[in-house]
């Protein structure tokens, strides 16, 4: 995971480029910008972000080619060097840009950011999709060709038809709603039979604990948290009390019956006037336990057997780094861990088989449900930001319907994301819906009392008296939903994006410019920290 620059000099063109990339977003993270003009050989471009060379000056492609090499070896000098990973004859291994392993989309913000649209592209060139945490308070909506599929427990890459998708065990399943989304699936025409796995040690969300997440919900009063009311929060409880039921108990069904008696007369003592239909319930799961039966696995065992045979894996984070029970804006949050951490702990893998870990951000933020946001706009008027933010993004929750919140996007928030996850590239989604403003701003820094922050706040009073530091941009009106690469966006929507990637330090690999499925640029491997590990 080094930003260092290689100490061979490059043999090849695209090794010059990739050495650059890479140079540039470790400086930008740095806070080294200024390095790129400290030689007389000039800038990449018109500012320090760019990487563009200066069409002035070189005119051939050597030049061109000289000309990067010259800021390299300048970089190289600012921040040092590594050695390049070679083979047994002593050349360069540049072929294996890709190798086998375990790549991670994961939220970077409040949830919301279009993380499946991400993963339905990417599965096309993986092996198998996973769900690590969290369970139907999820949502992914993905456009093909016109139709919409909603998804909740399924991974999205579940579309692509040579896919095998593994629900792990870090996930909480509601079993009539998953049943529910396969039978969407089949009846929309996608054939998921023989190619979806659910883990044997994921726990089970039983429909009184979805009343029981109401019930909490409403006796909270104006404190109330915002939950899903999915039943996700009290089925971590009961697995966190050592009480919960596993999918794999199903499968012994006298002792499944023994614990769930045991669970439902625990969980009405402590809710006095719930009622649970404890018959009802034990005559459904005995009738689904075949089919049940039939996808369940030790996804553990079988997960590490893929990647040792060389299978790429691609993990679907669910929710978002804000969210994070750990991490998050407490007690606004989720019963899980949607960071980077649940890969392992969810799927039952070791860190060193994680590779690339992609962040999705929106070009802007939105939060569904209560808790401090910085950066919120509110919608007051036609002509207000945050209702062209919320109309144009139609910005309503795939699982609850809710408005969505909105507001500029919170380098701050993403700068916290970046540290606990660790992302090797960013996936920008939704800078259309940016397009027709006439500036747009950038939420940079944090000031309580007069002082800047340095990190992020664990109080949240504290971040909600904070004010918020704006850097402004002009904006732009061209329609960029037929771009298909970084330079055919409009001027402004390039900086836009550059000036994100410089405050994060990690390079913006795919940008969204629409709604649909390939409404989306994607910049290439030389934008992605880990093709360089």
């Amino acid at each position: 995971n080094t930003t260092k620059c290689q100490s061979s000099k490059p043999q090849t063109l695209h090794e010059h480029a990739q050495s650059a990339v890479v140079a540039v977003s470790a400086l930008s993270g740095f806070g080294l910008s200024n390095a790129l003009n400290s030689s007389n050989t000039g800038s990449f471009g018109e500012d320090a972000n760019t990487t563009k060379c200066q069409s002035s000056k070189p005119q051939t492609l050597l030049e061109h080619v000289e000309e990067l090499y010259k800021k390299v070896e300048s970089i190289e000098k600012t921040i040092g060097s590594f050695e390049r990973q070679s083979d047994s004859s002593g050349s360069s291994n540049s072929s294996a840009l890709k190798p086998s392993g375990i790549d991670v989309v994961l939220g970077g913000q409040w949830g919301d950011e279009g993380k499946g649209k991400l993963v339905d592209i990417l599965s096309q060139e993986y092996d198998v999709c996973a769900r690590v945490a969290g369970g139907s308070n999820a949502g992914h909506t993905i456009v093909v060709d016109g139709k919409k599929y909603k998804f909740h427990l399924l991974p999205s890459g579940v579309l692509n038809k040579e896919a095998e998708c593994i629900v792990g065990n870090g996930v909480v399943v509601h079993i009539p709603s998953f049943l529910n989304e396969l039978d969407t699936l089949e009846a929309a025409g996608v054939d998921y039979k023989g190619r979806v796995l659910i883990s044997d040690r994921a726990h089970l969300v039983f429909d009184f604990h979805q009343t029981v997440d109401g019930m909490r919900e409403d006796t909270l009063g104006r404190n109330k948290i915002g939950t899903t009311k999915k039943g996700i929060g009290p089925a971590y409880a009961s697995k966190i009390s050592r009480n919960g039921i596993r999918i794999g108990d199903l499968q012994n069904f006298a002792y499944f019956e023994q614990r769930f008696r045991s669970l439902a007369e625990a969980t009405m003592n402590a809710y006095p006037g719930l009622e649970i239909d404890v018959e009802g319930q034990l005559e459904y799961y005995k009738s689904i336990a075949p089919r049940v039966g039939a996808m369940t696995a030790d996804t553990i065992e079988y997960t590490n057997k893929l990647y040792h045979d060389g299978k790429k894996i691609l993990v679907e984070g669910a929710n978002a780094t804000m969210l994070d029970i750990d991490f998050g804006t407490y007690p606004f949050v989720t019963s899980s861990n949607p960071s980077v951490g649940s890969v392992l702990t969810g799927l039952g893998v070791s860190p060193d088989k994680v590779r690339g870990i992609y962040g999705t951000v929106k070009a802007y933020c939105t939060r569904v449900g209560e808790g401090p946001f910085p950066t919120e706009l509110i919608p007051d008027g036609p002509t207000s930001i945050g209702y062209h933010l919320g109309t144009v993004g139609a910005e309503y929750g795939t699982t609850t319907g809710r408005q969505r919140r909105c507001g500029w996007l919170d380098i701050p928030q993403m700068q916290y994301s970046c540290l606990i996850n660790g992302f090797t590239a960013i996936n920008l989604t939704k800078l259309d819906v940016l397009t027709g403003l006439d500036e747009v701003k950038i939420g940079v820094a944090y000031k309580h009392n007069g002082k800047f922050l340095q990190s992020m706040p664990s109080c949240l009073q504290t971040l909600g008296e904070c004010e918020i530091v704006y850097e402004s941009m002009p904006g732009w009106a061209e329609d960029i939903s037929k771009c298909k690469t970084f330079e055919e966006l409009p001027t402004n929507a390039q900086k836009y994006v550059l000036r994100v990637q410089e405050l994060l330090g990690v390079p913006v690999r795919w940008i969204g410019v629409g709604p649909n499925r390939l409404d989306q640029i994607d910049r290439g491997e030389a934008w992605d920290l880990s093709s360089q590990r």
